[in-house]
């Protein structure tokens, strides 16, 4: 099945820049991907526009995303934790408080809109001109002018999830309060609170819960649910960062390491999100996740790691072409154009360059070998560093269509990877799942939310479906 947006149709902007430090928007919504959130869903494959470059710049036919099934020839994506949750939340009762930082619960708030970014920009495809109507309500877009490129464009994305009008942190406290109270417990009543309310709402719910009546709202909340519900209510009220560093940790706590929640969290954030996640780690858990990484990983794939987790990757919008081209020729030179592989110069580049200016790369190494950059990783590497570098390379092209896969696989076949599905639902809900479910359809010919409805059960079932919408 080909990659929709590959060879590149549409773009990423650059990363705009986050907000400063003490702002603490730790989940960036919006602004990056070129796809329409309006009702008729994802516009066919090719329609966009990639910023001038030289002609004959389309991918061979061989290019093309791995077909369903898993990732190509040499191995699919690493094995999936199994269903049966996450390990116990740290803190006991409920989240633990970090040294310092303001907010509710010892968290610093987050404002529910956070920016974020990613690759070169493009028409948007499907309209006059590519022209956009005028935004949805709680749809966020961000202007972008790229060199080359006289006009600016629109690029939007938009979350299920929005900030819920007329917030009243104590009343919805009030509705918490009396679906525990008592005997049995009114679980439609917590999936009605939410499932509609932003992050940032969340906390100062559960502030308002511990002024008003003396308790921790995670600790009842544990004491009235279990499983995958359990599971996800809780993962909806932890801070974004804190859940991130949290799923990182996990990930490499115990025996065995799980690789694939390592390479989505690491090589698909941006530079201001990883920083916080670092320092998040180290104020959470007391340890430093360079030096995790380093004690549970090992070779190039630990490198790679080590790489992303400085997050500097360069957040310049412009794209140079030139330095593409010579990219380009650098890392065919590494790979496909010599006996053996300089993995160094595949980590430089896919590690430190902008995402517009890797899919500018992407093109024009296109050109030279004749061949697609992801086959060519296919080719050169192997396991959990081939998985790594093709990720990085797939956000750039399209990382709704990134996490659209994700969140396929995480429930095709016998059994469910529910701690898969339950965190990209939970970390893209105010981000960009509308994006994500238009890709899954146009993927996998079905909704998320039918996937979701025949794989799940329960009050798990309905509250992922109140978050993904129909």
């Amino acid at each position: 099945m080909s990659y929709p947006g590959y060879p590149p149709s549409d773009g990423y902007p650059a990363f705009p820049g986050y907000p400063p430090t003490g702002q603490e928007s730790v989940y960036p919504p919006a602004g990056q991907y070129a796809y329409p959130a309006v009702p008729g869903g994802f516009p066919p494959s090719g329609g966009g526009t990639y910023p001038a470059a030289p002609p004959n710049a389309g991918f061979p036919g061989a290019a093309g995303y791995p077909a369903p099934g898993g990732y190509p020839a040499s191995g699919g994506y690493p094995g999936a934790p199994q269903a049966g949750g996450m390990p116990p939340y740290p803190g006991g009762s409920g989240f633990s408080v970090p040294p310092t930082g303001p907010g509710f619960g010892g968290y610093p708030q987050q404002p529910p809109a956070q920016s974020y970014a990613g690759g070169g920009p493009a028409q948007i495809p499907g309209f006059p001109g590519g022209q956009v109507p005028s935004p949805m309500p709680g749809l966020v877009c961000l202007h972008v002018t790229l060199i080359f490129q006289p006009a600016a464009v629109v690029q939007c994305t938009q979350g299920t999830i929005q900030a819920a009008p007329n917030f009243d942190a104590g009343r919805d406290a009030e509705i918490l309060r009396k679906a525990m109270k008592g005997f049995g417990t009114d679980e439609q009543a917590i999936i009605n609170v939410v499932a509609n309310r932003s992050n940032d709402q969340r906390q100062k719910i559960k502030a308002a819960f511990k002024t008003m009546y003396g308790k921790d709202l995670i600790k009842d909340l544990k004491s009235e649910l279990s499983g995958n519900v359990e599971e996800l209510i809780l993962a909806l009220f932890m801070p974004s960062t804190y859940y991130d560093a949290w799923s990182l940790r996990h990930a490499m706590k115990g025996a065995g390491t799980q690789e694939s929640v390592l390479i989505e969290i690491l090589c698909t954030r941006t530079n201001q999100e990883i920083r916080e996640i670092v320092n998040c780690y180290k104020s959470e858990f007391g340890r430093d996740i360079e030096q995790d990484i380093r004690s549970d990983t090992s070779g190039h794939f630990e490198r790679l790691l080590v790489s992303m987790c400085q997050g500097n990757r360069d957040e310049n919008q412009t794209v140079d072409y030139q330095k593409a081209q010579e990219d380009a020729q650098r890392l065919y030179q590494a790979g496909e154009g010599k006996l053996g592989t300089d993995e160094s110069c595949f980590n430089m580049v896919l590690a430190s360059r902008s995402f517009p200016q890797l899919k500018a790369t992407v093109e024009a190494y296109s050109r030279i070998a004749n061949r697609d950059l992801l086959s060519s990783i296919d080719r050169e590497f192997s396991g959990n560093v081939e998985r790594g570098l093709k990720t990085i390379v797939q956000c750039a092209l399209n990382r709704p269509a990134f996490f659209a896969e994700r969140l396929y696989y995480s429930m095709k076949g016998a059994g469910t990877d529910d701690s898969t599905l339950i965190r990209i639902v939970v970390t893209r809900s105010e981000i960009d799942l509308v994006q994500i479910k238009q890709m899954f359809t146009q993927m996998y010919q079905k909704t998320l939310a039918t996937m979701i409805a025949s794989d799940t059960s329960g009050d798990y079932r309905k509250l992922l479906l109140a978050i993904v919408g129909q």
